[in-house]
């Protein structure tokens, strides 16, 4: 393995070297100066309210102990792919809507070729299992803490990453293969396969091809089969009673709505010819950013027990931070009681001492 291994990383250093080009200019959103002063001030808010929203569902999964259920086991590894994903493409998109010099080296962008692809497809496979959870939950309630044992979602999860492994690394295996020659101007926000191959100097046609067999594959079939899994909990939910039946379609609505927000953008990017559009930088917004900023407050918003969960545990560390402030007000307040009363304390012995001397005084 070793060898293969050493192998693979001499042809991928030979492709390297066959490339001209060592750096890449990415334009971003847009040209304009004011723009990308608006770009800067929105985007940074979006991305940072994606990193609280999410830290904060990991965080309430992983301390509340009311949260155990499997579908609270993939939503943790749903936030937190949606934080990895933003924070491939955000972080760039800020820091260049004011940069002057907006380039990223060819290692930086073959880097986030292959971290972008790996957890978007972290996210696909995870929702793929939410759904799945859902179906063995309505359609198989007596079998349901059999089939979703805590065993059986570690190892879902586990393939959910190798599965992302795989795919991102079939995606940068095809992105090292292009060589650039001269032009290196990028018409997008960060590197990604689509604009790539419209830079590289060689017929692109059977990349282009690979390039839909796997990602625009991945999305289509994925979200099919999500369609699916969601037509049949909802054929089978008419057997349910009215209160069951509308939590589970309250559940199955946060569901679809982040999938249609996720899926019908990545579906319309990598389901075509290697055409580049002006749209396809708005449309990538959806699914890089829109959807990993969206997904805490579907989940959160809809979801009672999350809320509940958040509160219980906020409440309680402010609780705690408010008690430990009590504690030291009255630690304060007790220490100087103590040393006023033993000022007055000494002052007593004092006025004692002498009231004593004066009789001493007297009767001599």
């Amino acid at each position: 393995s070793a060898l293969v291994l050493n192998r693979t990383l001499l042809s991928a250093s030979s492709i390297t070297m066959n490339s001209s080009v060592t750096e890449f200019i990415l334009l971003g959103l847009t040209q304009d100066p004011v723009k990308q002063k608006a770009v800067f001030g929105v985007f940074l808010i979006f991305y940072l309210a994606t990193l609280l929203g999410n830290f904060l569902i990991v965080v309430t999964i992983k301390t509340s102990r009311t949260l155990g259920s499997p579908m609270y086991f993939f939503l943790f590894y749903l936030s937190f792919a949606d934080a990895c994903f933003s924070t491939t493409t955000a972080p760039r998109l800020i820091v260049d809507a004011l940069a002057q010099k907006k380039t990223i080296s060819y290692n930086e962008c073959m880097t986030q070729v292959f971290a972008a692809h790996f957890f978007g497809c972290m996210e696909i496979l995870v929702l793929i299992l939410m759904a799945f959870d859902r179906y063995v939950a309505i359609c198989k309630p007596l079998r349901y803490t059999t089939i979703m044992s805590r065993h059986v979602c570690s190892v879902l999860v586990i393939l959910a990453w190798v599965g992302s492994c795989i795919h991102s690394s079939a995606q940068i295996f095809l992105a090292l293969r292009l060589p650039f020659c001269g032009p290196n101007v990028i018409d997008h926000y960060f590197c990604d396969l689509q604009p790539l191959l419209k830079l590289a100097c060689m017929d692109t046609y059977v990349t282009n091809l690979l390039v839909v067999s796997n990602s625009g594959a991945i999305c289509t079939v994925s979200f099919i089969i999500l369609l699916i899994s969601y037509v049949v909990i909802l054929y089978s939910l008419r057997n349910h009673g009215t209160e069951g039946r509308r939590k589970a379609l309250s559940t199955c609505t946060s569901h679809f709505i982040v999938v249609v927000l996720f899926f019908g953008p990545c579906i319309f990017i990598y389901t075509r010819p290697p055409n580049t559009f002006p749209i396809d930088k708005t449309v990538a917004v959806f699914y890089t950013i829109g959807t990993p900023l969206l997904n805490p407050l579907i989940y959160t918003l809809r979801n009672m027990e999350v809320k509940k969960a958040m509160k219980k545990l906020w409440c309680s560390k402010v609780g705690i931070l408010c008690k430990q402030k009590d504690l030291s007000i009255r630690d304060r307040i007790i220490t100087r009681v103590q040393q006023t009363m033993g000022i007055v304390s000494i002052e007593v012995i004092i006025a004692s001492a002498s009231s004593n001397s004066w009789t001493t005084e007297e009767g001599l």
